[in-house]
């Protein structure tokens, strides 16, 4: 575990995408550094920060705030943009208002957007800036666990549909990430939760030592603190590794994938409502995906029972018979399950695994042999 960190010492993490390259920036008290490094980056732009209803009144203040204070570097204006909160706002109608803000007070291709929130914000003003003007810089300050460890890196933003969870979307990196891990101080103990279950991801896909780790450690990880910052930093060059490695999600990226598959679908079948947060239906479905994978020969049953349990212990869901409202119906299920972004030409692709560590894509997955082991865990719900 690391030293304790003093707002002077960040943690850099770099995504290494060529001159797309950009460093995500972690540790409590960073957010104070958003103006003086956009002041870098891009010297006399024009600031517009996005934020929610939730997040604004806690955190934007202290964001405008920043960016003033870094005019010295450059950065000349600030403007504020306030959004309702939810997934619900991930939506054309959102999409085109946000558009028409930044349009109407003349943010242009050589200023910066901020994303201040969660990934919904998150997602949502890196797809308004990927289309304005056909291209604004942005830079993300998540808010979340979530977000700072997932969504705020790597690029991949979007809006939904009612068909699935991303479906509209680009492909389009930040020119900065600053995870300042104060801001999770604030955050309600179950949207942190929901959080944790995208940091266990990275040791069940990837790194058995972590999940380890997480396993004895994930106590002080709720806490704050060094191990926070740990595991905020570790999930952080693992995803960036893999992005360096994949950035548009052909081969290696699908993996950070592990139960989406499943989890999208109950997403959407929730309603995307607080019936299911993102990070609970991640948190099922990489419980379904252990199950899956121990049913079809690929671990052995402890293994699969070891990666549910520590989800579990953490007080994350692992069954549909926990979510609020009830589990969707098979039908639904599956249906959801077709418009999922990895299906191609038809065909199922799931991330599986052959042990805590070891994930993999696998194509071609029978649908039929899906419908039956969900099947099976609907009974068990009911």
């Amino acid at each position: 575990m690391t030293a304790p960190l003093r707002a002077s010492d960040p943690i850099v993490v770099d995504v290494a995408l060529g001159d797309r390259s950009y460093d995500i920036v972690i540790g409590r008290g960073q957010l104070a550094s958003l103006g003086a490094r956009i002041g870098r980056l891009r010297p006399g732009a024009k600031v517009a920060i996005v934020s929610d209803e939730n997040v604004a009144p806690r955190h934007l203040d202290a964001a405008v705030a920043a960016v003033k204070n870094g005019a010295a570097q450059g950065s000349t204006s600030v403007s504020t943009i306030v959004l309702p909160p939810g997934e619900s706002t991930k939506s054309f109608t959102h999409l085109s208002k946000l558009c028409d803000e930044l349009i109407a007070r003349r943010i242009e291709r050589s200023d910066v957007v901020v994303a201040l929130g969660g990934g919904v914000i998150g997602d949502l003003a890196g797809f308004a800036a990927a289309i304005v003007r056909r291209g604004v810089d942005y830079v993300q300050v998540p808010t979340s666990l979530l977000a700072q460890v997932d969504s705020s890196v790597g690029g991949k933003t979007a809006i939904d549909s009612p068909q699935g969870k991303n479906l509209i979307g680009a492909f389009y990196q930040p020119i900065l990430v600053i995870a300042d891990t104060a801001l999770l101080d604030t955050l309600p103990e179950r949207e942190f939760r929901a959080g944790y279950a995208e940091v266990a991801k990275y040791g069940l896909l990837g790194d058995a030592a972590f999940f380890a780790w997480l396993e004895a450690n994930w106590k002080d990880v709720f806490a704050g603190g060094p191990a926070r910052e740990h595991a905020i930093a570790t999930s952080c060059r693992a995803k960036a590794a893999i992005v360096a490695r994949d950035e548009r999600e052909t081969g290696d990226r699908m993996l950070l994938n592990l139960g989406h598959t499943f989890g999208h679908a109950l997403e959407a079948a929730a309603g995307y409502s607080d019936r299911l947060l993102h990070g609970e239906a991640i948190a099922i479905g990489m419980a379904l995906a252990f199950e899956f994978s121990a049913r079809r020969g690929l671990l052995a049953k402890a293994e699969a029972d070891r990666a549910i349990g520590h989800i579990a212990a953490v007080g994350l869901p692992t069954r549909m018979g926990q979510i609020e409202g009830g589990a969707p119906t098979l039908d639904q299920a599956m249906e959801l399950i077709a418009q999922d972004k990895k299906v191609s030409r038809g065909k199922l692709t799931f991330i599986l695994a052959r042990g805590i560590g070891n994930a993999f894509v696998a194509k071609d997955v029978d649908a039929q042999d899906v419908r039956a082991f969900l099947a099976d865990k609907l009974k068990q719900a009911n």
